[in-house]
């Protein structure tokens, strides 16, 4: 069989490679990729903006934000939410009154019905039912007879079409955290300072030195590839080593003196450190598959 055969994209004469590169060239299939080191955000790095934080705050899981930023997130949270309400008290008030209208309907079409049982309103003249049929056969109008009832008239504005709105759930009220998905509120966030290296008389700034910070009990410089630990108690960010091999026989801060306890030792959450073993770094695409 020739590679030009009507088969020639069978698994017999097209190797794997050969779909993998067709498949990247022309955008069909799942595509995947390994990301590098430069994908990550780095320790001190807020999660939403992706830069070194100028005031950092953390959450009770871990997770390091900018003040700045987290706050106007909650801001903007808040006033979704209360959007989504009104709309959702708007559609509520719209079906108690469509409900009323209908109970009323009902209510009227059986008065109408009893009233015409009692009174036997049910005789009419053959001749004129037949001139009625005749007029209305004869009519070309659709509001003729009984047809305003049944067709829509664009004109009139009682009886024109609508179409129905996907109807809104009621919403929670509730701020999550926009990296764990848990509630989150603006008084647990918890200010926590880096201790930054000394300066010497060449740097210009911190943020464009690759080692800024360092821990302030051992002096190890602090990285993606360094567990940290914040301690609530001062706000002070220390590496985990430092915590499982000092801190954790006393329980003390280091920095205040202050009893701590196990709650006041949270983890920080780490962006990665280009390590399969640390963290997931594979981006998945999937697209339309190219059949065989």
């Amino acid at each position: 069989m020739t590679r030009h055969a009507k088969n020639n994209t069978a698994s017999a004469c097209y190797s794997y490679h050969e779909r993998q590169k067709d498949c990247k060239n022309s955008g069909y299939g799942t595509q995947r990729k390994r990301l590098a080191k430069e994908s990550v955000k780095d320790f001190d790095a807020c999660s939403l903006t992706m830069q070194p934080c100028r005031q950092p705050v953390v959450t009770p899981e871990g997770y390091l934000f900018d003040k700045e930023a987290i706050l106007e997130y909650i801001i903007h949270q808040r006033a979704e939410i209360a959007r989504k309400v009104r709309e959702y008290e708007k559609q509520k008030r719209k079906e108690e009154r469509e409900e009323e209208e209908q109970q009323l309907a009902e209510k009227r079409l059986k008065e109408e019905s009893f009233e015409k049982h009692q009174t036997c309103i049910l005789s009419k003249q053959p001749s004129t039912s037949n001139d009625a049929k005749d007029a209305d056969s004869s009519s070309v109008s659709n509001m003729s007879g009984t047809k305003d009832k049944t067709l829509p008239s664009f004109w009139v504005p009682a009886m024109t079409p609508q179409s129905n709105k996907q109807k809104v759930e009621k919403p929670h009220t509730t701020v999550y955290c926009p990296v764990s998905g848990k509630p989150l509120k603006a008084k647990e966030l918890i200010e926590i300072h880096f201790t930054p290296i000394e300066k010497d008389a060449n740097d210009s700034s911190i943020i464009a030195k690759k080692d800024r910070y360092k821990c302030p009990v051992t002096g190890d410089i602090l990285s993606n590839s360094i567990p940290c630990a914040v301690l609530k108690t001062s706000g002070s960010v220390v590496t985990m080593e430092c915590v499982e091999k000092i801190l954790r026989k006393e329980m003390i801060d280091p920095i205040n003196g202050k009893k701590m306890m196990e709650k006041d030792i949270i983890q920080l959450q780490r962006g990665g450190t280009g390590y399969a073993s640390t963290n997931e770094l594979k981006a998945e695409l999937k697209k339309p598959v190219m059949q065989a």
